[in-house]
């Protein structure tokens, strides 16, 4: 238990979120050693330690108060339904809880499993999916390997996580209906103890800033002084845009953010409007 102020945060030592969790807490700012085999890393620079284990481990160890913080797939915990406090979702770790059946097996809506066996490492997850349906199918409980059950006349169908969905082509298999939406999830210990707090913010404030900064680009560019009103229209990231006059007359320099999914069209019309000399760079952290 950590009851002076110093805190663990636990990470997946090995497996699909391992290495962006690992950027992640770089990115907040934590200094520690990573390599292979490690299990525990003390941070240089702050009261912190990272641990590495295994991701069905970590809920447990956060629950009982061997680490103050963790990060694990939405997956595991909707599984392990362990009690937690959800802090925030990471924007990463994308994947499906899938329901797959035999491409030639005749299958072609969820009652269609009625009856039928189902293999699936997610056991918990998917009989409360299956209730919901009121769906009345049996539940084979595998550790791994749950895509060849079909073949092996194990079940009927299987429910996995889904990222490519090559996997199941391999295996002559198709989606036939998604039980959850996936991602890495940041997450803590319910009522941590009141000296653990204040760090436990700072960091989750690292984290969203991180986050949000993944959803900007910034750009400057000249462009001609009259076409500031419709160039402002163009860019409302944040509030609004800097502008500054340049040596030459009736020139300015506009410094803008500009949200990544519409990043494009925005300067496209920028251009249209005659902005030019445009340069844009990443954002690293952005707090509102």
């Amino acid at each position: 238990m950590q009851s002076n102020g110093k805190i663990r945060i636990a990470i997946q030592k090995s497996g699909r979120l391992s290495e962006e969790s690992i950027s992640l807490l770089g990115q907040m700012g934590l200094r520690f050693e990573t390599y292979q085999d490690r299990l525990f890393a003390p941070c240089r620079n702050m009261p912190i330690d990272v641990l590495f284990l295994r991701d069905d481990d970590i809920p447990e160890y956060v629950r009982d108060g061997v680490a103050d913080l963790g990060i694990v797939g939405s997956n595991v915990l909707d599984e392990r339904m362990v009690r937690v406090e959800r802090l925030l979702p990471l924007d990463f770790g994308f994947c499906s809880l899938c329901l797959a059946v035999p491409e030639r097996g005749g299958y072609e809506s969820l009652g269609d499993l009625d009856g039928k066996r189902i293999a699936t490492s997610y056991p918990e997850t998917l009989r409360r999916f299956l209730l919901e349906r009121r769906v009345d199918s049996e539940i084979v409980v595998l550790g791994g390997c749950v895509e060849i059950a079909p073949a092996l006349k194990i079940a009927d169908a299987i429910c996995d996580l889904v990222s490519t969905g090559s996997a199941l082509r391999t295996h002559g298999l198709t989606i036939l209906e998604t039980v959850a939406r996936c991602q890495a999830v940041l997450f803590g210990r319910q009522d941590p103890p009141e000296e653990s707090r204040r760090l436990i913010q700072r960091l989750l404030l690292r984290a969203q800033a991180v986050q949000e900064a993944r959803k900007y680009r910034y750009v400057m560019f000249n462009a001609p002084a009259d076409a500031v009103d419709s160039m402002k229209n163009l860019l409302p990231g944040c509030k609004s845009p800097t502008i500054v006059p340049l040596a030459d007359p009736g020139f300015i320099a506009v410094h803008a953010m500009v949200i990544e999914e519409t990043f494009w069209e925005v300067v496209e019309k920028l251009r249209d409007c005659g902005a030019s000399d445009i340069l844009v760079a990443p954002v690293e952290k952005f707090m509102r």
